[in-house]
């Protein structure tokens, strides 16, 4: 199979490198400054071994890349980007006949649980796959993963749910190129699980990762996946509990041991540092204020963390310049809010 990487940042590059570096095709797929510093220097990539520069092919958009019928489509952009990805890919011819929408299967590798329905809607054959992976993106062309022994743990399956012998050859060459990637039937229990500990990325984001550690902090953090764990039981929505990962994690701890200024940062923290105007809080935080919105369950938390780290995203603002204090006094007026309307 060849793998195209579909958003070449700090998880699509460092899976396709991986990939490439264990001997499989990869193209890789970026804009921008990105796409610049791949064409002129190749992907730097960075792990406890070392930096080595890949020389790998790569392409602006689907109208660069000869579709082949034993291509994987893994999709690895941000999930704010993902329809008009997916629109662009979906229709695109493959060799031998039929489009990619209809031939080719599409890995969502992103955070929240709402790429996958937007896959599925252009889709025949659409992957689930919860990525716990300690990667930074910051710098044109360069992306590390401090993970040790394994860089990350790729949890992979069919959607809605199932698994078949393509998730397992996926999950075959992930295994080969140093990821763990059990295949689950119900990877979609997985993701929801993460998206509560991404719930805490807009707060890392606009405070900065040393916040989440300070008593208020730790408070802000504490309701804010309260909330989420709230919704989802209103929702009837099943996610993996701390026990199940632990025990289905055994032996496969990533332990997270490359020295980095930006370690512990997260991926909304690391866009408002590359100044890409947007950030995936409306698919995190926005999830739980839709699930919140739907089943009648306040969210002022996740509310506030929404609506903080989109406007620091627009205005450009720098990572990390708010006072956990002046959050925790937004959240408080929210609160307040909430009992005045209910």
């Amino acid at each position: 199979m060849r793998y195209v990487i579909i958003g070449a940042g700090a998880i699509g590059g460092v899976v396709g490198g991986q990939l490439a570096e264990s001997g499989h095709e990869v193209v890789l797929v970026a804009r921008g400054a990105q796409l610049a510093a791949l064409r002129e220097t190749g992907l730097r990539l960075t792990t406890p071994e070392g930096t080595r520069p890949l020389r790998l092919p790569c392409a602006a958009g689907p109208e660069e890349v000869d579709l082949r019928p034993d291509d994987v489509l893994l999709l690895a952009v941000k999930s704010q980007d993902s329809v008009a990805a997916l629109d662009a890919w979906s229709g695109r011819p493959v060799a031998g006949g039929g489009t990619a929408g209809e031939m080719l299967p599409v890995v969502c590798a992103q955070n929240g649980v709402e790429n996958e329905r937007l896959a599925l809607r252009r889709f025949r054959r659409v992957y689930a796959m919860c990525v716990y992976l300690p990667a930074i993106f910051i710098e044109p062309g360069a992306v590390s993963a401090a993970g040790d022994p394994m860089t990350g743990v790729l949890h992979l399956g069919r959607y809605p749910t199932g698994v078949d012998a393509t998730a397992t050859a996926i999950a075959a060459d992930l295994e080969k190129s140093r990821f763990a990637a059990p295949v689950v039937p119900d990877a979609m229990r997985w993701k929801y699980s993460k998206l509560l500990s991404n719930t805490l990325n807009s707060l890392g984001a606009v405070c900065g990762a040393p916040a989440l550690s300070a008593p208020v902090g730790l408070d802000l953090a504490a309701r804010t996946m309260a909330e989420g764990r709230a919704v989802l039981a209103a929702a009837g929505i099943e996610a993996v509990g701390e026990a199940e990962h632990m025990a289905a994690r055994d032996g496969l701890v990533v332990q997270v041991r490359m020295e980095s200024g930006a370690a512990g940062a997260g991926s909304s923290w690391q866009s408002l540092v590359r100044g890409t105007g947007s950030i995936e809080a409306d698919y995190l935080n926005g999830e739980v204020v839709l699930l919140g919105a739907l089943h009648g369950v306040p969210t002022p938390v996740n509310e506030v963390l929404q609506r903080l780290a989109n406007e620091f995203a627009r205005e450009r603002r720098a990572a990390g310049s708010m006072p956990v204090e002046e959050v925790a006094a937004a959240v408080a007026a929210a609160e307040l809010a909430h009992r005045d309307t209910a």
